[in-house]
């Protein structure tokens, strides 16, 4: 079943959990029986090609705003098989059964580097982040991309090997024991000059600003480094860090009830503002960015709202006012295809299977690079 996720938005639709000591308390066993003696009866039968009708078949039967009665995770994992399951029953690739003849831009990949400072609370509300990627834009493929990322993911680790000593590896990121993250920001600067890629490459950070954010203090604390920082501080940290570094896009840099200054970031900074946590994958709040001029960008994960369909609603409405797309692999969605499939310009993940998709496209991919990237607000 889909994962929640690391950084889970309190506006995202509720995974069922078993609860007790198995797994944690993480166990799916209620929301696997919710499946077969509640959903599969209902859907025994149906055309898997009607995608609408099975996910307003699921949404009736849940019957809450949010999937807490089957469980978003029930939900969501029917909901994704049967998109699966029509491309399948077509023979065609999920991404041409998702976009059709059109279907031929290769995202520009983020590749992570890893999050900084060993300062931040390892506990339940600040879970290694803000995290740090980078997007090499300027180049002709996707592949080339990646390339290119990962020599200077290369040449950032021997940078941090030499001013910190041995970097802890977690997988394919790292932690380091920076206490203030501009000295992160830093190093990657001066790996990508060094690798000769100044303004072909540019920073991607995933703020998950709500991680930090204490409501009775209304203050962000311990987020970049370990102090107390108001709304206009963080305003004012973003200007300048902006101003100082290449970065080209910030992922949910406030916290999740703050449309306006999300706004205000839109406007004044000239670069990707991206709602995760803000927007999580639902048309209405997507809506109401829309009205707002909240973020240019929205991170798609299925598993957020809970069916194929209203993601999707999320982002025609989102493309119809000339904002970007980001699909996001970390909840088990298939983000390589759903990229390539709608088009989206970017994507995080996944980027084994993207080469496959490459491949296959042949000469008939496109890239967009540097202009998936968007750097004004909602039209």
């Amino acid at each position: 079943m889909p994962s929640s996720g690391i950084s889970v938005g309190q506006y995202e639709a509720a995974f069922l959990w078993d609860g007790g000591d198995r797994w944690f308390g993480r166990g799916v066993l209620k929301a696997v029986e919710n499946v077969q003696t509640i959903i599969a009866p209902k859907l025994v039968g149906m055309d898997v090609t009607q995608q609408g009708l099975i996910d307003d078949t699921l949404i009736k039967l849940d019957g809450t705003p949010d999937k807490s009665r089957l469980g978003a995770n029930a939900v969501v994992g029917v909901s994704l098989a049967t998109l699966k399951a029509a491309a399948r029953s077509s023979g065609l690739p999920l991404y041409r059964y998702i976009g059709g003849v059109n279907a031929c831009t290769l995202p520009c990949p983020r590749i992570g580097f890893g999050v900084a400072g060993t300062y931040r609370d390892p506990g339940e509300t600040r879970l290694a982040k803000p995290s740090y990627e980078l997007a090499a834009f300027d180049v002709k493929t996707f592949s080339e991309s990646v390339y290119v990322s990962e020599i200077i993911r290369a040449e950032l680790m021997e940078l941090l090997k030499k001013r910190y000593g041995p970097v802890v590896a977690r997988g394919r990121s790292f932690l380091t024991v920076v206490k203030d993250d501009r000295d992160a920001l830093e190093a990657i600067t001066t790996a990508v000059e060094n690798t000769g890629y100044k303004g072909k490459a540019g920073i991607v950070i995933d703020c998950a600003a709500g991680c930090y954010y204490e409501t009775d203090k209304e203050r962000y604390v311990g987020m970049f480094w370990d102090d107390e920082k108001t709304r206009e501080d963080v305003i004012e940290m973003y200007k300048d860090f902006v101003a100082t570094y290449p970065i080209i896009s910030l992922e949910d840099p406030l916290h999740e009830d703050d449309f306006e200054g999300h706004a205000t970031l839109t406007k004044e900074l000239g670069i990707e503002i991206v709602g995760d946590d803000l927007f999580v994958t639902d048309p209405e709040r997507v809506r109401t960015g829309i009205e707002l001029g909240a973020a240019n960008c929205m991170v798609l994960k299925i598993p957020q709202i809970g069916t194929v369909s209203e993601a999707m609603d999320a982002v025609q409405l989102m493309q119809r006012h000339d904002g970007a797309i980001n699909p996001c692999a970390s909840r088990g969605d298939p983000s390589a295809e759903l990229a390539v499939g709608i088009n989206a310009g970017q994507v995080r993940g996944n980027a084994n299977v993207l080469l496959q998709i490459e491949r296959e496209l042949g000469r008939t991919a496109k890239f967009l690079g540097r202009e998936a990237y968007k750097t004004q607000p909602l039209s």
